[in-house]
């Protein structure tokens, strides 16, 4: 989403139970996506998803080894997640079950680039102010009541 449009969204509509939030990983079969995203469901499983979120995106450097391994577990270890549970998931593989299953749906509904997103299954490419997210937001609520 663009810049500032996810917290407003948070404020008036996640926040009141209005509308769902869901996140997908996507990778487009870049290796580093891959791991990057593999690292940020074993922080999920710590219960850290969004803070190591948040640091990926803060420490893109384009550059092939951007995600090595080295810097997922210093990532890892910045936001004092349990690093024995955090190396072993990476290691074991564990969340490469539910990044595969979200790149299958990404797949499946033709999802071409980051961010796409879904308002009540009207598809949303590209980063958008939020006022055009607003837009569209309101007039599926509206479709719901009717």
């Amino acid at each position: 989403m663009a810049t500032g449009a996810a917290r407003l969204i948070e404020e008036n509509y996640i926040g009141s139970g209005l509308v769902r939030y869901e996140y997908h990983y996507v990778t487009f079969g870049r290796a580093d996506g891959l791991a990057a995203a593999q690292a940020a469901e074993c922080a999920n499983a710590q219960g850290s998803f969004w803070p190591y979120h948040d640091i990926l995106y803060a420490n893109q450097t384009g550059r092939d080894d951007q995600f090595s391994n080295a810097r997922l577990l210093a990532f890892a270890d910045a936001l004092n997640l349990e690093q024995r549970e955090f190396r072993d998931c990476l290691k074991e593989g564990q969340s490469r079950q539910v990044v595969q299953a979200d790149e299958d749906l990404a797949d499946l509904k033709g999802v071409k680039a980051t961010p796409t997103l879904f308002i009540n299954g009207e598809k949303v490419e590209g980063a958008k102010p939020y006022g055009v997210l607003q837009e569209i937001i309101d007039r599926k609520l509206k479709e719901t009541e009717s």
